[in-house]
């Protein structure tokens, strides 16, 4: 392969380097953020020597070239355009600042919780084995000692990060808005402080305590916000407001505790008597909304979404997906979004793989293969971005496969025990469900691959090059 005829090429196409705002590259994709995208010609990157694949995605021009050959070609490519690389964050950056407010929101929330998704995964793997050892023992499968060490403190290890979660929350989106990290995370304590009663108590023994405030103009009742999300996160966006608007005006010699102690104090009176009310009645909503909807007769709403899935990962509003899982995992002990996203993730790679065994290109079958086998394992980007959604039918028979298995999940009532983690490994957050799991997989995969083969036609590639 001639790295720089490659580099050339796709330079041509996107207009030359007047019209490049930034450029880096991953382990597998040339990442590019364009000024003007109407200058990019896509027909002649996607013909670009050892181009597998182009797509756009979160502001950003990718080009798949593949692992070894990306990083010789982003080489090529700099020193032909007379460019300096940026980092991946710096292009995230770069692309976000072209992208609408509501994408930039959006973007925001991915950035929170993407960060604090390992810990999340960690709780929630272990939650589903200590559940799968729970029924195990209980029923007579197994027999182990509950009581050993090792057992004892697995149980406490598994709900740890949610237990603590509005901490992680606080710590990460104080980051996000330029706030300090630690105070963030204080506010976080805060909402879950021993003081308070905690809200999963509330069910069973009802508001114990209520709390006059603002002089006595109404009263709050004082329970914890364990297990919620976006009232922490608004409670920590006004306190960064706060922080970043003190360090302009106090002085020096003051500003190492008057800042952060009016932060705090503010910010946590407000939070409690103002922000928390009022956001967890929104959140409390929009839950019960979702859960509505999946809970329609006969499945209906778990097949609408599970075949939209797909749909708003391509506008890139699938970020927000976090709060929903959080949200349902704090109520009801299990997300029943999660196995809506697995199945429609899944349904993309069988998609993908009808297009790999049916396609008489070479080249398509490079991309189209390893793209299904990445969205069974849950990232969707390559499958969708650079094989289903370019050639369409793929994309509508994955959208088939995605509302038929979410379907069979509404009617058998699958739920995950944590979030963050679909596709084939998504099975260790459904260990209490594990047949009806895989079940759910084959129908997405099996349908998709089924309506693909039937619907799209290798010619279609032809006539499209």
């Amino acid at each position: 392969m001639d790295y720089k005829h490659a580099a050339q090429q796709v330079l041509d196409a996107i207009g030359g380097a007047s019209n490049i705002v930034s450029a880096a590259h991953c382990a597998t994709r040339l990442r590019l953020v364009i000024a003007d995208n109407s200058k990019v010609n896509k027909k002649a990157l996607e013909n670009a020597e050892g181009a597998k694949g182009v797509f756009e995605a979160q502001g950003q021009l990718q080009i798949i070239f593949g692992t070894g050959a990306v990083n010789k070609v982003y080489d090529e490519f700099t020193a032909l355009a007379d460019i300096t690389g940026a980092t991946k964050e710096e292009v995230k950056q770069a692309a976000a600042a072209k992208a609408p407010w509501y994408q930039r929101a959006i973007k925001t929330l991915g950035d929170i919780f993407v960060p604090i998704i390992p810990a999340i995964v960690a709780s929630g793997f272990l939650m589903g084995i200590m559940e799968a050892l729970n029924f195990m023992v209980n029923n007579g499968f197994l027999n182990i000692d509950t009581s050993g060490s090792v057992y004892v403190f697995a149980q406490i290890f598994s709900n740890t990060a949610y237990t603590f979660l509005p901490i992680l929350i606080a710590y990460s989106a104080a980051k996000v808005f330029g706030g300090n990290p630690y105070l963030g995370a204080v506010i976080g304590m805060i909402m879950i402080h021993p003081n308070l009663q905690n809200a999963w108590t509330v069910a069973s023994q009802g508001v114990q305590t209520y709390q006059p405030v603002f002089g006595g103009l109404y009263s709050i009742p004082l329970v914890g916000y364990q297990g919620h999300v976006i009232p922490v996160v608004i409670a920590v966006w006004v306190m960064s407001q706060i922080e970043k608007r003190l360090h302009k005006v106090v002085p020096a010699m003051f500003d190492l505790f008057v800042t952060p102690l009016v932060s705090v104090f503010v910010t946590g009176y407000l939070t409690l008597a103002v922000i928390g009310p009022i956001f967890t009645t929104i959140e409390d909503g929009i839950i019960n909304g979702v859960q509505a909807l999946i809970q329609l007769p006969f499945g209906i709403g778990s097949f609408i979404m599970g075949g939209l899935y797909a749909v708003t990962v391509v506008a890139g509003i699938h970020h927000m997906y976090t709060i929903i899982d959080l949200g349902q995992l704090s109520k009801f002990g299990y997300t029943y979004w999660l196995p809506l996203a697995s199945a429609a993730n899944v349904a993309q790679g069988g998609a993908a793989l009808a297009v790999a065994l049916k396609s008489k290109d070479q080249k398509v079958k490079s991309m189209a293969l390893p793209s299904a086998m990445s969205a069974c394992m849950g990232i969707t980007e390559p499958a969708i971005f650079g094989v289903n959604l370019r050639y369409f039918k793929p994309f509508l028979g994955g959208l088939a496969g995605g509302a038929c298995g979410a379907l069979y999940a509404s009617i058998v009532g699958l739920g995950a025990t944590g979030t963050g983690v679909t596709g084939i490994f998504g099975i260790l957050l459904h260990l209490h469900m594990p047949l009806q799991y895989i079940i759910m997989m084959a129908i997405s995969f099996g349908v998709a691959f089924a309506v693909t083969w039937v619907i799209w036609k290798p010619e279609d590639v032809r006539e499209q090059a």
